[in-house]
């Protein structure tokens, strides 16, 4: 593709972009496509912005593990351990419902160690 004209490299695009979206892409071309995971809470980085580098169809960026108030199922408030989760995705690859189910399945298994 590297050699293509904006024509037929947009053309290309338009192609590859619509089987993706109807499942109709090949092995060989999944094959290059990765979700990156980033963790620079151990640099003491509350919070990650990830940035998408091709071939990563996405990537999560994890912070640090920090104590937060949080509301109580009582109606109280207590330190809890708090770690925050981000999201980068190509919307062309897959939309963003599925970037949202799997942050919530993060957010659960975070919240049940023993579902790990």
């Amino acid at each position: 593709m590297d050699l293509m004209d904006l024509t037929r490299l947009m053309q290309a695009l338009r192609d590859l972009v619509q089987r993706a979206r109807n499942g109709g892409l090949r092995g060989s071309e999944l094959r290059d496509a990765a979700i990156t995971i980033t963790s620079l809470g151990e640099r003491s980085a509350e919070t990650v912005l990830p940035i998408i580098h091709p071939p990563q169809v996405a990537m999560l960026g994890f912070g640090s593990i920090v104590e937060r108030p949080w509301h109580t199922e009582d109606g109280g408030l207590a330190a809890q351990p708090v770690v925050t989760v981000t999201l980068a995705a190509d919307h062309r690859v897959s939309d963003g419902h599925q970037g949202g189910r799997l942050l919530a399945d993060i957010a659960q298994r975070l919240a049940a160690p023993e579902s790990l």
